[in-house]
């Protein structure tokens, strides 16, 4: 008989395979006192280990620069550079030399290591400590004799199921769809970097099982639910059978939603409604542009940079915004400035930071960092004559930083005229409504910006102070409060006596019900996932434009978000019926 633990639904479909459990976190080192005579066998094997840990790190390095390029692997130089490092091993050699095991003796040394460069003043010096973490587990691995778990190392077709706690940088450039079939986290919710890359990937995913690395010990047979957040365990043959029956369901219904690509999104009333699509890296600007996405409402650059060694130059980000220009030919690619902070952190030149989500991060950042800023503002306005390039900044909550930013652009523009470079001076500029200050405030940013575009992932979590990668809370986030219900109604009231367009592109829209909201509230641009582009289209084309009005009305007026989910649904279902999809991953769904 199966057993079954619950989650939360990152990323749909139903993958049978097998458990690939990856505990990437420090082993427990016990204290062992060696005799003098085996001081020199120990430096040994401490040499030998980290000449292991080296020649593994020249392996991934090729592997991943194969796979994502040289940018990618270039993590691993860092890494493999720690291990050079000569002050670190006679460290280490010194404690032996005390009659101390080499695993413990380096376990020491990189616990002193990690804390002092958490505490430097040097920000880039405080971003090698995640660089540490990893090499402190590979060469501690090593001198324990645990097993070495990169998931890089699977054969391709091995059907296997990433289970970890989360994914760090280092883990995440090595994914590999040829070999990994779905991702399963402890840790993590819908609206998590784990999360979002996943449905970038279009790799099934469950995330906030919170005990699923301790329940499996690897190789267990086991069936991954991304659409319910279920991870079944060891399931009997007739089990298996029922879920391969259901996994052929729903590659049917997603052949039926793929038909939906060429239609418009139109309601019975004949209210027209703009699709466009969230990209995370370029790889999947074409099949997001096959999806029927009518152009990118949000492109993230932080790609770019997590995972990172060095910031990207202007060469290679110009290279990246061109290809997604290109596959949209013609249609609005709206591209974000740098938001890098919270759960996207880079590998160096950023702050460890007790709440990063309320630090420095996005357009804080790029304000304070005016070169690294001016080389993103040159690349895209480069790419800009290619086709429709917009320009979109984070995390805005008050008009300097607009000006701030504009000033920046100009003088990126004035750089590359100076340089002789083809450039677009006329690139629109927008701004990303995601904080309650943001919303109440807009009426102030309308007449400096081309357009809005409401960010529900950070709205949600910055109204009802909610940590959105927090698994133990993530019941508590509720984009259907009726405070953040309130804001995104005053945002687009404003943007629309403004003159100024506004869109939403945070992953609520991606969710039928709550685009249905979205509608009802007079939302007419919509940015999702590419894979839930037929899916919102479905749900624009079987209900009007009024009756989803009434239905938001309802839930403005609702007193707990509760209540205006039931709203909601009721109304929806009296015009679509009681469809499952519908529903399925809404905090409190039925």
């Amino acid at each position: 008989m199966e057993r079954q633990i619950r989650g939360i639904p990152a990323s749909p479909g139903i993958v049978v395979g097998y458990a690939h459990l990856l505990r990437w976190e420090v082993p427990d080192v016990r204290h062992r006192i060696i005799p003098d005579e085996n001081i020199h066998d120990e430096i040994a094997r401490l040499h030998e280990a980290i000449e292991r840990a080296k020649e593994r790190l020249r392996h991934l390095r090729m592997r991943v620069e194969a796979s994502a390029g040289p940018e990618e692997a270039a993590i691993f130089d860092v890494q493999a550079s720690i291990l050079e490092d000569r002050a670190l091993t006679r460290g280490v050699e010194e404690l032996i030399r005390q009659n101390i095991g080499a695993e413990k003796a380096f376990d020491l040394v990189m616990l002193e290591w990690r804390t002092r460069f958490a505490r430097h003043s040097a920000p880039m010096l405080r971003e090698r400590v995640g660089d540490l973490t990893d090499v402190h587990i590979r060469v501690l691995s090593l001198l324990l004799g645990l097993p070495d778990h990169d998931p890089v190392d699977l054969p391709a077709g091995s059907n296997a199921i990433l289970v970890t706690h989360d994914l760090t940088p280092s883990l995440t450039v090595q994914l590999d769809r040829r070999t990994i079939a779905a991702i399963a986290t402890d840790a993590g919710t819908r609206t998590s970097h784990v999360a979002i890359l996943a449905r970038s990937l279009g790799l099934p995913a469950v995330v906030g099982l919170r005990t699923a690395t301790t329940e499996l010990v690897g190789g267990e047979r086991i069936v991954l639910d991304g659409g319910t957040g279920m991870l079944a365990i060891n399931p009997s043959d007739e089990e298996i059978t029922r879920y391969h029956e259901r996994q052929r369901e729903e590659e049917v219904a997603e052949a039926a939603l793929a038909e939906l690509a060429a239609l418009e999104a139109i309601t019975l009333d004949g209210v027209r409604v703009t699709l466009r699509a969230n990209v995370d890296i370029p790889e999947e600007a074409e099949a997001a542009a096959r999806s029927g996405a009518e152009g990118v409402g949000l492109m993230r650059t932080e790609f770019l940079v997590v995972g990172r060694a060095s910031m990207p130059d202007e060469e290679e980000q110009y290279r990246a915004y061109v290809r997604v220009v290109e596959a949209f030919a013609g249609k609005p690619v709206v591209i974000r400035t740098f938001d890098i902070g919270g759960d996207k952190l880079p590998m160096s030149g950023f702050p460890v930071e007790p709440n990063p989500f309320l630090g420095w991060r996005a357009i804080r950042m790029c304000l304070d960092q005016p070169d690294m800023f001016r080389t993103q503002l040159r690349a895209m306005l480069r790419a800009a004559v290619h086709g429709d390039l917009r320009i979109m900044l984070p995390l805005i909550v008050s008009l300097d930083e607009i000006h701030a930013a504009r000033l920046l652009l100009d003088e990126a523009a004035a750089e590359l005229g100076a340089r002789g470079v083809p450039y677009r001076a006329d690139v629109p500029l927008g701004v990303m409504i995601e904080t309650p200050a943001a919303a109440v405030a807009s009426d102030t940013l309308t007449g400096e910006v081309d357009f809005f575009s409401i960010g529900t992932n950070d709205l949600v979590q910055y109204t009802l102070a909610v940590d959105r990668g927090n698994a133990n809370l993530a019941p508590r986030f509720t984009p259907l409060h009726p405070a953040v219900l309130r804001l995104i109604k005053r945002t687009v009231d404003v943007a629309d006596l403004g003159g100024i367009e506004v869109s939403v592109c945070g992953e609520m829209a991606s969710q039928p019900l709550m685009a249905f909201a979205l509608l009802g509230l007079g939302v007419r641009q919509m940015s999702v996932a590419p894979r839930s582009v037929p899916l919102v289209k479905r749900l624009v084309r079987g209900v009007t434009a009024a009756h989803a009005k009434l239905a938001a009305s309802a839930a403005l007026r609702a007193l707990t978000a509760d209540q205006a989910r039931r709203e909601l649904a009721r109304r929806l279902a009296d015009v679509l019926g009681d469809a499952p999809y519908l529903y399925d991953g809404l905090p409190g769904a039925d």
